[in-house]
């Protein structure tokens, strides 16, 4: 059994949870009110910024030119096509730029997103790989299986938000990102590498659960 098979066999249970979400099912529906795809959105804009950093750290920490150019063209399409998208869905959503501009991290948000910076400062090109891994690995296998199911919400942004997750778009960078864990050496660090992956896969269920229930708000809001 591989290193990435282990550790989904291990998590399985949390990433199922986080693959069959109602978000994901009614959002492949087209049932899902628009105010909580709206809300996530907000949320996944300002979440994105602490993406793009651990991302970065990564490229600065690869091992070779290949490792890091898979990065930058994970990292262009963040900052070019999905950011086009996040505009134009705002849009469609009815937020203005001012709210999208100076939307703030809930609770989840901000502790998820300090986790990728310091995944990015502190740990090694490894432990950045592998948490890439589990945020694009599980958007990878609910993209897959909404398109595979033939789900077609009416909603536009609903189904391009399905079919940039899908296997044309992520599956060659998620199954180089697994070969990469699977051939590194880890004997050393695999406790590490499971912390990594298990806190990943928890804030990603924790996103989904404070989207679906639209707000999350601080203790003295």
């Amino acid at each position: 059994m591989t290193v990435t098979e282990e550790l989904r066999e291990r998590h399985s249970a949390l990433w199922d949870r986080m693959v069959y979400h109602p978000f994901v099912v009614e959002m492949g529906d087209g049932t899902l009110p628009g105010e909580k795809f709206k809300h996530y959105f907000l949320q996944d804009y300002v979440f994105v910024a602490d993406l793009v950093s651990m991302t970065a750290q990564g490229i600065s920490k690869a091992p070779d030119f290949d490792a890091a150019s898979r990065l930058h063209s994970f990292l262009t399409g963040i900052l070019d096509p999905e950011n086009d998208l996040f505009l134009r869905a705002f849009d469609v959503l009815g937020a203005s730029e001012e709210e999208y501009s100076s939307a703030s991290a809930s609770p989840t948000t901000r502790a998820f997103g300090d986790f990728l910076v310091r995944t990015g400062l502190e740990g090694s090109f490894e432990d950045i790989i592998t948490v890439l891994y589990v945020t694009e690995g599980t958007y990878l296998d609910w993209g897959t299986r909404l398109i595979s199911e033939g789900k077609k919400p009416e909603n536009p942004i609903y189904q391009e938000w399905i079919d940039i997750h899908g296997p044309a778009v992520l599956g060659s960078l998620v199954k180089w990102m697994g070969q990469y864990i699977d051939r590194a050496d880890l004997s050393a660090r695999r406790s590490k590498i499971d912390e990594r992956f298990h806190t990943a896969l928890r804030y990603e269920c924790l996103f989904w659960d404070a989207a679906y229930n639209e707000r999350q708000p601080w203790p003295d809001e």
